[in-house]
């Protein structure tokens, strides 16, 4: 049975086209989710492979316009469910209703906004079940479970957890800890990601049977990064579609 994974990409990364072929790549080769980025200049989660993912793609001409132009494209061709991961700046200049309206139009599933907590929201909590779009909470290990309690009594239909505190792109160990923590998602009944630190078969395999999805970032954006052979001053106009493909198939 294939590990269900969602696939994390972000938008104009290496380019606008290439993360096209990126989008692609990672739906043939079986991730059950795509989780599209919106680059900001400030990623206060990201460790070091995604900042630079992000500032190039701003380079290479992002825009919030050019972003949901993008997603639409993204969502008529995907195999696979698509949710917009933005920090809360975007979001909060747009306004919460607009930015669920774009997505939303574009063919999103959902939207992922780890800066804004569900109690400090803006607004987007509220403004997604009126438009039917998932708002997907990101619960930290070193959360109390009295407000674990709180976030898993709202009744999302997914949660994120983040399985260490930090950035991404450092390596996790799957241990009891965690496990544990994943546990207690779990019996909110929702749908739980489980992400941060992961890019080998085995912590995929390991994590499997207590989630819904292993989300994967850092190391599938390496993976474009090396085949695009991007760099601060570009890239080197080479499609990332074969190795991004091999990469999520290696994890599937």
């Amino acid at each position: 049975m294939a590990n269900a994974i969602m696939a994390h990409l972000v938008a104009f990364y290496p380019d606008k086209d290439g993360s096209l072929e990126v989008a692609r790549a990672l739906t043939d080769g079986g991730a059950a989710y795509l989780e599209v980025q919106f680059p900001f200049s400030d990623p206060t989660a990201d460790g070091p492979v995604i900042q630079r993912a992000c500032a190039r793609a701003l380079a290479a001409g992002f825009t919030m316009d050019a972003g949901f132009q993008l997603l639409s494209r993204m969502c008529r061709l995907s195999k696979a469910p698509v949710f917009v991961m933005s920090y809360a700046n975007p979001v909060v200049r747009r306004g919460a209703a607009d930015f669920v309206r774009r997505c939303r139009e574009a063919g999103a599933r959902g939207i992922i906004a780890p800066d804004l907590p569900m109690d400090s929201d803006e607004g987007l909590y509220a403004e997604g079940r009126k438009a039917g779009l998932e708002v997907v909470p990101v619960l930290a290990p070193t959360m109390p479970d009295e407000r674990l309690s709180m976030i898993a009594a709202a009744g999302t239909g997914y949660l994120y957890a983040a399985l260490r505190k930090g950035i991404t792109g450092e390596d996790t160990a799957i241990a009891d800890d965690n496990l544990l923590f994943l546990k207690k998602a779990a019996g909110s009944g929702s749908k739980v990601l489980a992400g941060f630190g992961i890019s080998r078969r085995g912590q995929v395999e390991a994590l499997t049977p207590h989630v819904h999805a292993v989300v994967i970032g850092s190391a599938l954006v390496r993976a474009t990064a090396e085949a695009a052979g991007t760099s601060a001053s570009g890239g080197n106009g080479k499609s990332p579609y074969k190795a991004v493909r091999a990469a999520i198939e290696a994890l599937v």
